[in-house]
C-alpha cells in the first residue's frame, strides 16, 4: 500500500472513535480495497471493529473478513448473535465458506450447507477431503477452462467474457472431455490465428502443475517462481480443482514469513492485536512456561558450583558476559540456516559443508573476541586466570552455538517441528548450559586451591 492509502487508514481508524464519524465510516471504507480494510478493522479495539465493520454493506463485510486473521474474524463473529451470524454465513460463496469454516460454531455452519446446491456441495465435498495445509483446500474454483477439441473462436468468445475487475485470467485451464487437465492457453497465442483451428495446437503444456495434496506453502512458492500468473490445482487423477493464482500465492507466502517471525517469539500468527486480554495471557502461557524450566536448567548448573562462585566472587559478574556471546553466536548461525531450510538451499551435500564453515566462523570469532575480553578482565580484575578462564569459555561456547545453529533447525525439520518456533528456546538453553558448566568448571580447576 502507499503512503496515502495507510493515511487514510490511520484516519479512519481515528474516526472509528468518534461516534459522530461511525455512521460515515462505511462510505470511506468502501473506498479501500478489502485488505485494507481488513488491516483498518484490525486496528481497532474490539467495540469499535464491530461498530466499524457493521456499517459495510454485505459483501465488504464478508470480503473483509477473508483478508482478517483467524483470531480477528473470531472475535467478530462472538459478537453476533446466532441470526445474525447464520444470516452472514448464507450470504457466503463455498470459497468463503472454507476459509473461515474453522471459526464457525457448528449449527451455522450445518444451516449454511443446507442452503448449498448440488455442484457447491460437491465442489465444499471436494476441498474438505484435503487437509488444511494442502492446496486441494483452497484451490480457487473461478477458473475459465475450455476443452481440448473447441476451436479459437470459442476461447476468444470466453475472453470476451471476462469482466473488467477480472484477475490473472490471460490464460484458460484446458481440460479433456473426463475433466483431466490438458494444459494452459494462454490469450496472446491467439492473436491472428484462424477462427477454425482447434486450441489443442497452441497448448502450453510446459506450466508447471500443482497437486492437490501439495503442502500450501510449497505450492504457493511454486506459483510464485514460475513466471505464470496462475497455475492449475490437480487431484491425483489428474483431474482439475481450480488454480492458485500469483495474488494468492504471495498472500500465502507473506502469511507464511509472518508465522516464521511470530513461532520466533513463541506466538501465533493468527493473533488478534486486541484480543480479550485472558485469551491472550493463556496464547502465550506455554512458551513462558518452557522458557522458565530452561532457566531452572541453568540455575542448576550454576547451583552445581556453588562453592566456586562463594570464593571467586568476579565469576558471578563475568558469567552473563559468556552466555550473552554465545546466544547471539547461535542466533546468527540459526537464522541463516532456518532461512536456508525455507529457501530449499540446505540439502545432505551441503549440509557438513555449512557445519563446517560455520564452525570455523565461530572459532575466528571466537579468538578475536576473546582476547579483547581476555584484556577487558585482566584490566578490570587485575588477574591473568580469571581473564585465561574467561577467553577460553567464550572459545568453546562460540564454537558450541555455532554447531548448535546448524544441528538444531535442521533436526526440527526432521522431525517435522517448526525450527522457527522452537528452534530459539532450545539454542539459548544448550548455550546457557554449556557456557556456565565450561566457564564455571574451568574456573574451579584453574583458581581454587
Amino acid at each position: 500500500m502507499v503512503e496515502k492509502e495507510l493515511l487514510d487508514i490511520e484516519e479512519i481508524v481515528r474516526d472509528s472513535f468518534d461516534e459522530e464519524e461511525v455512521e460515515q465510516l462505511g462510505v470511506k471504507l468502501s473506498q479501500l480495497e478489502p485488505e485494507e480494510i481488513a488491516v483498518a478493522l484490525e486496528a481497532m479495539p474490539l467495540e469499535q471493529r464491530i461498530s466499524t465493520w457493521q456499517s459495510l454493506d454485505a459483501d465488504e463485510q464478508i470480503h473483509a473478513l477473508n483478508y482478517m486473521r483467524e483470531d480477528a474474524r473470531k472475535n467478530i463473529f462472538k459478537q453476533l448473535d446466532e441470526h445474525e451470524l447464520t444470516t452472514l454465513v448464507e450470504r457466503m460463496d463455498v470459497d468463503d465458506l472454507i476459509e473461515m469454516l474453522d471459526e464457525l460454531p457448528t449449527a451455522v455452519y450445518q444451516a449454511a450447507c443446507l442452503k448449498l446446491d448440488a455442484s457447491e456441495k460437491l465442489w465444499l465435498a471436494t476441498a474438505l477431503a484435503y487437509t488444511d495445509d494442502q492446496c486441494g483446500r483452497y484451490a480457487d474454483h473461478d477458473v475459465l477452462t475450455i476443452t481440448k477439441n473447441a476451436k479459437v473462436r470459442d476461447a476468444v468468445r470466453l475472453f470476451k467474457k471476462l469482466k473488467e475487475d477480472s484477475e490473472y485470467h490471460d490464460a484458460l485451464m484446458v481440460v479433456d472431455r473426463t475433466g483431466r487437465y490438458v494444459g494452459l492457453l494462454h490469450g496472446t497465442t491467439l492473436l491472428g490465428e484462424p477462427s477454425h483451428l482447434p486450441v489443442f495446437e497452441f497448448l502450453d503444456e510446459q506450466a508447471p502443475v500443482v497437486e492437490g495434496d501439495m503442502d500450501l506453502d510449497t505450492g504457493s512458492d511454486l506459483v510464485s517462481r514460475s513466471g505464470y500468473t496462475a497455475l492449475a490445482v490437480v487431484d491425483a487423477e489428474g483431474k482439475l480443482l481450480g488454480r492458485i493464482s500469483i495474488g494468492e500465492a504471495l498472500e500465502n507466502v507473506r502469511r507464511s514469513l509472518e508465522s516464521q517471525f511470530m513461532h520466533t517469539a513463541g506466538l501465533d500468527e493468527n493473533e488478534d492485536l486486541f484480543a480479550p486480554v485472558i485469551a491472550s495471557a493463556k496464547s502465550r502461557a506455554l512458551w513462558l512456561g518452557i522458557n522458565l524450566l530452561t532457566a531452572f536448567l541453568a540455575s542448576w548448573t550454576i547451583g552445581l558450583f556453588e562453592a566456586t562462585l562463594e570464593q571467586v566472587v568476579a565469576l558471578a559478574v563475568l558469567m552473563p558476559i559468556v552466555a550473552s556471546m554465545g546466544g547471539i553466536a547461535g542466533s546468527q548461525t540459526l537464522t541463516l540456516i532456518i532461512r536456508g531450510l525455507a529457501l530449499g538451499q540446505i540439502t545432505p551435500q551441503t549440509y557438513f559443508t555449512l557445519m563446517r564453515k560455520e564452525l570455523s566462523i565461530g572459532l575466528i570469532n571466537g579468538l578475536l573476541w576473546a582476547l579483547v575480553i581476555f584484556g577487558v578482565t585482566y584490566l578490570w580484575f587485575g588477574d591473568v586466570i580469571i581473564g585465561t578462564v574467561i577467553a577460553l569459555a567464550i572459545v568453546i561456547n562460540i564454537c558450541v552455538a555455532a554447531l548448535s545453529g546448524v544441528v538444531i533447525p535442521v533436526w526440527l525439520e526432521k522431525a517435522k517441528i517448526d525450527p522457527a518456533l522452537s528452534g530459539s528456546v532450545i539454542l539459548t538453553t544448550i548455550t546457557d548450559v554449556i557456557g556456565f558448566f565450561v566457564f564455571l568448571g574451568l574456573g574451579s580447576l584453574l583458581l581454587l586451591p
